[in-house]
């Protein structure tokens, strides 16, 4: 059987199959998931972070220092489009239709979905079709991850601190396999084949997180906000990639998505602007479902981002021809 082969034929596939079955496996028998033993240690939401702090030492073992300029330029172009998509478009809508929105979308929910990002569909997504710079930029994508940027973009930010240390935790496992990597060449090859085969592994327990009731309690509202994270975000930051970067614009198109978190956002921050609460149960409900939306639709764009404009490599090879007139 051609399991493997057939897997990589679908656009992100090694993150995506893996993530759906999770998610139908959670939805259906979750019990199962939480048996106890190797069995919830691995292949629940349990095993999340510590496959994706696994994961991110092999990543910075393979970042040589002299990229690192790099990795801070693409991190913060892409994090500051990923959030002005969301921030502007909730502000657009709060100034003309007030803070419950339009189509049953508050700007609790607008705000709350476009900001975030899925870190780690990100990484595996531009581990396909980047470089290992790319994939390094998730450290500074992982300020996204929560309801900081999210409180800023309501006018709340005064009410919230950055949380250095939880920045500084998410940072960690790249910043040391960055210096061991840099220390010894031996170790940098020795992690490289983790970058792929962990891919699956933090995959599938991402979607034990996610229940695919969420979709349907979301209705159309949610589905639309799914649309609009994609949509409005990917044409967004992939015009921060190719004219910005002035990179191929897969990335961009890559972080086009709701995070697993966003679904915690909207209570989070009713709690530090209680004017927003009545809006927080139905935005919660409507994130989830953008979730799932974001996660099926995000790898096709990004595969047809990568077709219409090239990979890294294909980019760095045209570079190099320009160059050199072939």
């Amino acid at each position: 059987m051609k399991i493997l082969k057939t897997v990589q034929k679908v656009p992100g596939g090694m993150m995506v199959i893996p993530l759906l079955l999770g998610v139908i496996m959670n939805t259906v028998a979750p019990q199962v998931l939480q048996a106890g033993g190797y069995i919830t240690a691995v292949w629940s939401s349990a095993g999340t972070n510590t496959s994706i702090g696994i994961f991110l030492f092999c990543v910075g073992s393979q970042i040589q220092l002299r990229n690192g300029g790099q990795v801070l330029k693409r991190g913060i172009v892409l994090l500051i489009a990923k959030f002005l998509s969301g921030a502007v478009l909730g502000w657009a809508v709060g100034a003309f239709f007030g803070p419950a929105g339009i189509l049953g979308l508050s700007t609790l929910a607008i705000i709350s979905a476009v900001t975030n990002s899925n870190g780690g569909l990100f990484m595996s997504l531009v581990g396909t079709f980047g470089d290992d710079t790319d994939t390094a930029s998730q450290a500074i994508l992982n300020i996204n991850d929560g309801p900081f940027l999210t409180l800023v973009a309501v006018g709340a930010s005064g009410m919230a601190d950055i949380p250095l240390q939880s920045l500084a935790c998410a940072i960690a496992p790249i910043l040391l396999g960055m210096i061991l990597g840099n220390l010894d060449k031996d170790i940098s090859e020795f992690l490289k084949p983790g970058l792929n085969v962990l891919i699956p592994f933090f995959a599938f327990c991402l979607g034990t997180g996610i229940n695919l009731s969420n979709l349907i309690k979301g209705g159309i509202p949610g589905v639309i906000l799914g649309l609009i994270t994609v949509g409005w975000s990917g044409f967004v930051c992939i015009l921060a990639d190719k004219f910005i970067l002035k990179r191929p614009g897969y990335a961009g198109a890559a972080i086009a998505t709701a995070a697993g978190n966003c679904v915690a956002t909207p209570a989070a921050v009713a709690l530090a602007a209680p004017s927003l609460a009545p809006y927080a149960e139905a935005a919660t409900v409507q994130c989830a479902a953008a979730v799932i939306v974001t996660v099926i639709l995000v790898p096709l764009m990004t595969s047809w981002a990568a077709k219409k404009w090239g990979t890294s490599a294909e980019w760095e090879a045209k570079k190099i021809g320009a160059k050199t007139g072939h």
